[in-house]
């Protein structure tokens, strides 16, 4: 699949190498919620985080927006525990019409959803553009190991 990246995406996928040093795959500018998400490479998250969040914090300041950040993964599965982080994937499930849905563990509910429903928004936005693939429903389900 051949995404192409604006201008001003390009710009802030830069800024954040030149301060973190993490190579990101992907920015974006959500308008809506007033934030910007990386997708960042599958093991530089710990570089582009920083130490307690140092990075984040840095980036937030000079870019003027809420940063928020994701792992890729190339398994679906595991793209998805990413996305919701930090609340915990308890199962995921494709449906029959091609739709995924992710059970939450009962008490992450509130997380996995966000406010307003960012986190769900960010899912379905990264979901559809790199898995071609709709997110069902967010439900909640006991932890089975707890």
């Amino acid at each position: 699949m051949i995404r192409t990246i604006c201008f001003k995406e390009r710009r802030y996928i830069e800024e954040l190498r030149i301060l973190t040093r993490a190579t990101a795959l992907d920015c974006i500018i959500d308008e809506r919620f007033d934030r910007i998400v990386y997708l960042i490479k599958e093991g530089d998250m710990g570089l582009a985080i920083g130490r307690k969040g140092s990075n984040i914090r840095k980036m937030q300041r000079v870019l003027g927006k809420r940063i928020e950040m994701v792992e890729y993964s190339p398994e679906i599965e595991k793209f998805s525990r990413n996305v919701f982080k930090p609340a915990d994937v308890v199962g995921i499930n494709r449906v029959d019409d091609g739709r995924l849905n992710v059970y939450i563990n009962k008490g992450d509910l509130g997380i996995a959803i966000g406010k307003g429903g960012c986190t769900i928004e960010k899912a379905r936005l990264l979901l559809s553009r790199y898995f071609d693939t709709d997110l069902g429903e967010v439900l909640a389900r006991e932890d089975a190991h707890a």
